[in-house]
């Protein structure tokens, strides 16, 4: 079924925030990779002194881990029950589908008030290898929530307008 009006806009602007954020993550994987095969080479086969690769390959994860779940998210391709809630009618759906993205929202919504809290705790914390701030490290958390939120009630709204076509075209019981 062909999405629009408020619905459309609603998936062009996750599409375009997911693409975004898919282009992010491609570039940090690209330099996780060359992180990682620099501390290969510089350990086995030309003994260099490059201390720096474990650490940055362990941000450069968590990053890319946490940016992630916003397109995930978008695509609906987090964890869930699917085999349970297409066997409900369309307006049981939409009542699932809704308390389970509020749910969501609030679940980042505090991952978001507590990785605000753990950046600036990292403003007085030094890495061990380089010796900057954690504030860029921690920052992973309130951005990709803050992502995962945006994310969330954008596809919220496009998939409660989409339900909310469809049961007018099947009566519920």
């Amino acid at each position: 079924m062909q999405l629009s009006g408020f619905a459309r806009a609603c998936d062009d602007i996750s599409r375009r925030l997911s693409s975004m954020t898919d282009r992010v993550c491609v570039g940090l994987m690209g330099l996780l990779v060359l992180d990682v095969w620099l501390g290969v080479f510089a350990r086995y086969v030309w003994p260099l002194p490059i201390t720096f690769m474990e650490e940055a390959a362990r941000y450069l994860m968590i990053w890319i881990a946490l940016l992630a779940v916003s397109s995930c998210i978008r695509r609906r391709e987090h964890i869930g029950m699917q085999m349970l809630f297409v066997m409900f009618p369309r307006c049981v759906q939409r009542i699932l589908l809704g308390a389970m993205d509020l749910l969501g929202i609030l679940f980042f919504l505090v991952l978001f008030y507590y990785g605000l809290g753990m950046v600036e705790r990292g403003a007085r914390v030094s890495t061990m290898i380089y010796g900057i701030s954690k504030q860029l490290p921690f920052a992973a958390v309130p951005v990709s929530a803050a992502l995962a939120i945006t994310q969330l009630a954008l596809v919220a709204v496009r998939d409660q307008l989409r339900l909310r076509q469809d049961s007018t075209l099947v009566v519920c019981p």
